[in-house]
C-alpha cells in the first residue's frame, strides 16, 4: 500500500485528526473507550478507497474527509457488535471491547459510533453521503442475518454465499467509493461506476478473508474459526457440492456436531483442501479482483488510479 500512502499522505493526516474528532465525548468512560478504538485502529483500507475515489474526480473537499469519517464510524461500529455477537474476546489481537468493558457497554459503545456518524453526515447536509452509506448499514445487516439462517441447515448454494458476502463486506467498500466519489464527481454514471468497482473488490476481500480460515498464519482469528461457528464459505461449499455423498455426510455431521474438536476441523480443513476447494474460491477471488481492475481502467490513467489498483492487488495478495 506504499504508493496509496504516498499520494494520500497529507489526506490520511487531515482524516485522522477528523476522526479523531468525530469520535469525542464529553462521558469519561466513553471517551476512554473511543481513545482504546483509535489506538488500536486497523489498515484503515476503507478511509484509504473513500480519498482515492474522490481524488479520481478531484481535489478532496471537506465532505470527502466527512465521508472517510462516517465509513470508519460504520465499519468499527460492526466491528463492535459483531465481537459481541460471536463472543470474540480478541480484535486485531487486541482485547476486544466486549473482553474488557462486557456486553452491554460494547453493544452501546457500537449504538454511539453509529449515531456519531449519522449525525456527522446530517450536521453538514451531506445527505448524498449518508444515503449511499446508510444503503450500506442495510445490506450489511441482511447479509449478517441471511448467514445466520442460512447455517442451520448447512445446504448452501453458491448464489447464496456470494449473495451473502455482497451484503456484510462487498457492501461497505462498494459504498466507501461510491461516497468518496460522490464528493468529487458531478457525473453520477462516474459514481455508480466506483461503487461497481468498489463491490468487486470487496467480494475479492472476503473470499481471500474466508481462505485465511482454511491457512495456518496467524491473523488474529483462529484457524478453523468458520467451521466452528457452522459459517459456510466458498471453499466448503464447492467441496461439498463435488465430494461423494458419504464424504459430504461426514463433513456436515463434523460442522453441526463436532466442530469444537480439533481434530475433527482439521479433517474438514484437510478434505477441502483434498476436494480442489482452496484452488477453486482463490481462482473466484482472482476473477471479482479482475473484474474491479477492468472498472477502474475505463477511468484514465493517474498516480490515483495507480494507487487504486495497487489497493485492489493488495486485498488479494494480503498475508493477514
Amino acid at each position: 500500500m506504499e504508493l496509496a500512502k504516498k499520494i494520500i499522505s497529507e489526506e490520511l493526516i487531515q482524516f485522522e485528526s477528523h476522526f479523531r474528532e468525530a469520535v469525542k465525548s464529553r462521558v469519561a468512560l466513553l471517551d476512554r473507550i473511543m481513545q482504546y478504538i483509535v489506538k488500536r485502529k486497523g489498515k484503515q483500507l476503507r478511509p484509504m478507497f473513500v480519498l482515492l475515489s474522490a481524488r479520481l474526480g478531484g481535489a478532496v473537499n471537506d465532505s470527502t474527509y466527512r465521508a472517510a469519517s462516517l465509513v470508519e464510524l460504520l465499519h468499527t461500529a460492526t466491528l463492535v457488535h459483531d465481537d459481541v455477537v460471536d463472543d470474540a474476546l480478541e480484535r486485531r489481537g487486541f482485547f476486544s471491547i466486549n473482553a474488557l468493558w462486557k456486553n452491554k457497554i460494547a453493544v452501546l459503545v457500537g449504538d454511539y459510533l453509529l449515531s456519531k456518524g449519522l449525525l456527522l453526515s446530517l450536521n453538514n447536509k451531506d445527505h448524498e453521503v449518508l444515503r449511499i452509506l446508510s444503503e450500506a448499514v442495510r445490506l450489511m445487516s441482511e447479509g449478517e442475518l441471511l448467514q445466520i439462517e442460512k447455517a442451520r441447515n448447512l445446504n448452501l448454494k453458491e448464489a447464496i454465499y456470494y449473495e451473502i458476502i455482497n451484503g456484510k463486506t462487498a457492501s461497505l467498500l462498494a459504498s466507501a467509493c461510491a461516497a468518496g466519489a460522490s464528493t468529487t464527481f458531478a457525473d453520477q454514471d462516474k459514481v455508480e461506476k466506483m461503487r461497481q468497482f468498489g463491490e468487486k473488490v470487496g467480494m475479492a476481500f472476503q473470499i481471500k478473508d474466508d481462505l485465511f480460515d482454511y491457512g495456518t498464519m496467524d491473523i488474529g482469528k483462529p484457524t478453523g474459526n468458520d467451521i466452528k461457528e457452522k459459517k459456510l464459505t466458498l471453499p466448503l461449499i464447492y467441496t461439498l457440492n463435488n465430494c461423494s455423498s458419504e464424504l459430504k455426510r461426514k463433513i456436515v455431521y463434523i460442522v453441526k456436531n463436532e466442530n469444537t474438536e480439533k481434530e475433527k476441523v482439521k479433517f474438514v480443513i484437510d478434505a477441502v483442501t483434498t476436494a480442489g476447494g482452496i484452488q477453486y474460491a482463490t481462482e473466484k477471488m482472482f476473477a471479482f479482483r479482475d473484474e474491479a481492475l477492468a472498472i477502474l481502467h475505463e477511468f484514465p490513467p493517474t498516480p490515483e488510479r495507480e494507487a487504486l489498483e495497487e489497493l485492489v492487488r493488495y486485498t488479494t495478495d494480503r498475508t493477514y
